[in-house]
């Protein structure tokens, strides 16, 4: 699925997401983002990733636990998208292991569309919507489309 991505798709999503690491300590604040509206979306998730499900976005915030993780996560989506292109076969089979990995996490597939809702709205919302038109959040629609895709079927398969 990876693959079937055009050259024009996967330029606009490396290009937007070059503007998003130039910001200072990028990971942590776009990770912060993404996951308070990932556990917006998906409360029930915080579980899955260690967290008390009583526990509010300001006690997120403060947690040093949570805001590593997050800035881990977005280094593993700037590892992925780095691969976009020269080492797309590499990527499918590190996400088809990835996705096996996580069934052992306790992540269910239907978490991966929300996952993709907060990673746009973390983007959108970190460059603003002069910078994020609907042109290239609709190439990053269909990348992370694409990259959840390998992982979902290798959920569903493990």
């Amino acid at each position: 699925m990876v693959a079937d991505m055009s050259y024009d798709t996967v330029s606009n999503v490396i290009d937007s997401w070059e503007q998003v690491r130039r910001l200072d300590n990028y990971a942590e604040v776009v990770g912060t983002k993404l996951f308070i509206k990932f556990f917006d979306l998906e409360p029930e998730a915080k579980r899955v990733f260690g967290f008390r499900s009583t526990q509010s976005e300001e006690e997120l915030i403060k947690s040093r636990r949570f805001t590593k993780h997050a800035g881990y996560f977005i280094s593993m989506i700037d590892k992925a998208l780095g691969m976009l292109g020269p080492d797309i076969e590499l990527l499918t089979e590190i996400l088809m292991e990835l996705g096996v990995k996580h069934v052992s996490y306790g992540v269910e597939p239907e978490y991966f569309p929300s996952m993709g809702r907060a990673l746009i709205h973390s983007i959108q919302d970190t460059l603003g919507e002069k910078h994020f038109t609907p042109e290239i959040k609709d190439s990053w629609v269909e990348v992370y489309g694409a990259l959840s895709y390998d992982m979902i079927r290798a959920q569903k398969n493990a």
